[in-house]
């Protein structure tokens, strides 16, 4: 119950970055209380944009955290739904997203038969509690998930037949005949369907991005994804709203997938930045909430982009040895419950999200 403005400030000796002092409470007189606690200092430059003028160079933490939940706060236009739940298990939602409370590490999806060599898939089953792995050791494996023990369900060996896309089938029957066959200029890089299936997104290595009406195969609009010289890779939200474009620049362009289906020149909701090297794997959550996107070029180049604040997540990987490494290939449970990655050493790295509770 000690007033804050009836304290005097004693400096002593600090360590980088912090300023400690002692607090000293005038009104409790000969038996005066004794608090230890820090000042951070604001002038570095991660830090300096918070600051209001000169007299705040430095900062107690609780202060510095009242200011970025503020600063956050009027950039959400407020507290958004999604970060609330960050509010009442941690006490501080921060200008950055943080997941350190939302995700929990399991154990490897496939750690009851690590591949020996690079993964190249992993998937869930769309309906059942299972994943699935495949890669270049030429074989591929059923795992039941519970995120405890993943138990094995079955693993088969393909003789001289390295892996590198495997994929569930929700059509039983195929004929093997060519439906629709449509041309780009350049190399394809990547491929979506839109979540009804009426139109196909595809990008070129040349930076284009084509959209085809399936049922008449004609390209009803063409653009070149802003900045990109190189396209990587692309993916299509589940709720229609966001078309993903990827590029060997890292950088990641989120549109409105109603803009590319009628604009020339759509410009991005959010260029993300924060991987350094080629962007080679991309995938929207179910509920089209996160995009995880990846580099393959690079250990731990795996992010998650909060949709719609277009904001990535600040600490994923949140673990503080290398888990991840070179991921080729990402995946989320059919109700988010879960997320997953294929490495190049044979891991299927395995992650729960706590917000989401089933499956």
């Amino acid at each position: 119950g000690t007033n804050m403005e009836d304290m005097s400030f004693i400096k002593l000796p600090g360590n980088e970055g912090k300023q400690p002092m002692i607090v000293v409470s005038e009104d409790s007189r000969d038996d005066a209380e004794v608090l230890v606690c820090f000042r951070v200092d604001m002038k570095h430059r991660f830090r300096r944009n918070l600051m209001k003028g000169e007299a705040e160079s430095a900062m107690t933490k609780q202060k510095l955290q009242q200011r970025m939940r503020e600063q956050f706060q009027k950039a959400m236009g407020g507290t958004p739904s999604w970060a609330e739940t960050l509010v009442k298990t941690s006490g501080l939602t921060s200008c950055r997203l943080c997941v350190r409370d939302q995700v929990k590490k399991c154990l490897h999806a496939n750690s009851a038969r690590p591949s020996e060599d690079r993964l190249t898939t992993v998937q869930f089953h769309p309906s059942a509690q299972v994943v699935m792995t495949a890669g270049l050791d030429q074989s591929l494996s059923l795992f039941q998930v519970d995120g405890k023990t993943n138990p094995k369900i079955q693993s088969i060996h393909l003789e001289r037949f390295p892996v590198h896309k495997a994929q569930f089938s929700r059509a039983p029957d195929h004929t093997k005949e060519v439906v629709r066959s449509m041309k780009i200029n350049g190399d394809v890089s990547g491929v979506a369907f839109s979540p009804d299936g009426s139109k196909v997104f595809a990008n070129s290595e040349d930076g284009e991005v084509y959209v085809w009406d399936m049922r008449s195969s004609r390209c009803v609009n063409r653009f070149t994804d802003d900045g990109c010289v190189r396209g990587t890779s692309i993916a299509s939200s589940q709720n229609g709203q966001y078309l993903a474009c990827g590029s060997q620049s890292g950088v990641v362009n989120v549109y409105s997938q109603e803009a590319c289906l009628n604009s020339a020149n759509p410009k991005p909701l959010k260029a993300v930045m924060n991987l350094l090297t080629s962007a080679t794997a991309l995938t929207f959550n179910p509920t089209s909430e996160i995009l995880a996107i990846a580099s393959r070029a690079e250990d731990e180049a795996v992010r998650l982009v909060h949709l719609p604040s277009l904001t990535v997540f600040s600490n994923f990987p949140v673990a503080k040895r290398k888990i991840v490494y070179r991921a080729s290939c990402l995946d989320f449970s059919p109700h988010s419950g879960f997320f997953s990655l294929a490495n190049n050493k044979g891991h299927a790295p395995l992650y729960r999200l706590l917000h989401y509770k089933e499956f």
